[in-house]
This record gives C-alpha cells, structure tokens and sequence, in this order.
C-alpha cells in the first residue's frame, strides 16, 4: 500500500503546485490591484498545501526526497496532476472559470480526507479545507460578475466553459490508486464526488447565466504522467534556478 499511498499523495500535491503556479502567472497582470493581490494569495495558499502533501509523500517514500526535490528534480512525465491545471492561464474568464471547477472539487475532496485514517493527511485536508472554500466563493463570485455582466465578459466566460469542461471528467476518473486509497479509508473515491460537483457548479453557472456544454468525451492521461505540452514549458520556467544549482539553499 506504501507505493500506492505515495502515488495518491502526488496526485493532491501536483494538483495544487502546477495550478498554484499556473496562478502566479498572473502577478502584476491581473485586470484590477484588488485580484492581482488575491490571486497571489490564492496561489500561496495552493503551493502551501502542495508542500505539505508532497512532504508528507517523500516521508513515506523513503528515498531521501523532501517536497522541494519532488517539485523541482521530476520531469513532466512523473507528475501526476490533472490535465486541467496545466492548461495556460488564459484570459481572466478562463482563469475563474477553472478556479471554481478546481475549488469545488477541492472542497468536495478535503472533506472527506479529513476522515481519513492516515492522521497527517487529514489534518492537511482539514488545514486546506478553510483555505479552498475561501477560494470557492471568490471565483463563483468572478463567475456570476462575468456570466451576468457585459456582452463580452458573458461570451468570454461561455467560451471558458466550452473549452474547459472537457478537462473535467478527469477529476473523477478512479483507477486502481484511488480505489485502494479509499479501501483503506486513507483517500476517497473520486467518482463518487461527481454527484455533489457537478450539482454545485452547474447551479453557479446557471445563475451566471452560462450553458454546460454537451460534450460527451473527457480529456484524460494526466494521473499517468500523460500531459499536454504545456506542463513541460511550464516546469522549465519552474524548475530552472533549482535545476540551474542544485544543493543550493537560500
């Protein structure tokens, strides 16, 4: 189960540290001063969370790894985050709209880790929990504000959600890792979050004023390490002072 465990760990850390830094993107260039600040804080508290799930994964790995070797000295193929976080960041639509797809899910998740049997995951979760639902109602509200706003800002959101709600069904993929997570009461099932997601989000959208789209077919492959281009260039941004000298501390 050790191996599992570990690889169930990734999963939540790379989830937050590629979305975490996929926000930071946006430091100095977001539409007001208000966001840039809250996105920064949104961003933190992503890379904060990631730290302690990828902390807790290199303890129970026992291979001499802390968090900052797992984020920096592993190539894209050995992450294990959804596709959907490392997508660019878009225009400002697309960035809320992908924030509340994530947040609920991430509220959804927290949760239920916060009953899980492995102690230190759960007081993770319960530590991130009160920062998600914070994220939660900050990016519903960006939703509502867009989808019900000005003619532009409502068709730039719609086409947020048609483009990005292909990458959704990802979230809720379970494969062996998830499932023996959750036999073991350590990690949850995440099909069984759908119900309760897609419940939340579509009523946001509604109210916004925005159609979920009818699409059939779902993105998939990055829980294997399977992704896009856009993580690789992503992580050589990332990754580059670390990997320029390592051992260095500072």
């Amino acid at each position: 189960m050790s191996d599992s465990r570990v690889e169930y760990l990734l999963r939540l850390g790379d989830d937050r540290l590629v979305l975490g830094h996929r926000l930071s993107e946006w430091c100095g260039h977001a539409p007001i001063l208000e966001e840039d600040i809250a996105l920064a804080n949104i961003a933190l508290d992503l890379v904060g969370q990631a730290t302690l799930f990828l902390e807790h994964a290199a303890k129970l790995e026992g291979a001499g790894r802390d968090a900052d070797a797992l984020a920096y000295f592993r190539d894209a193929i050995e992450f294990r985050n959804a596709l959907l976080v490392e997508l660019p960041k878009g225009d400002f639509a697309v960035t809320i709209v992908r924030q509340l797809f994530v947040s609920v899910f991430g509220v959804l998740q927290c949760e239920a880790l916060q009953r899980s049997t492995d102690g230190e995951l759960a007081g993770i979760a319960a530590k991130a929990l009160k920062e998600t639902k914070y994220h939660v109602r900050h990016s519903a509200d960006w939703v509502l504000k867009l989808g019900d706003g000005t003619t532009e800002s409502h068709e730039r959101a719609q086409r947020a959600v048609d483009d990005l709600w292909r990458y959704t069904g990802e979230l809720f993929l379970a494969d062996d890792v998830d499932r023996a997570a959750a036999a073991a009461s350590i990690g949850v099932d995440p099909s069984t979050l759908e119900p309760v997601w897609r419940s939340q989000v579509t009523d946001v959208l509604a109210r916004a004023t925005l159609t979920v789209p009818d699409t059939p077919y779902m993105q998939r492959g990055g829980r294997q390490g399977r992704h896009t281009e856009h993580l690789g260039h992503m992580l050589a941004e990332m990754q580059i002072v670390a990997r320029s000298h390592p051992g260095a501390s500072w």
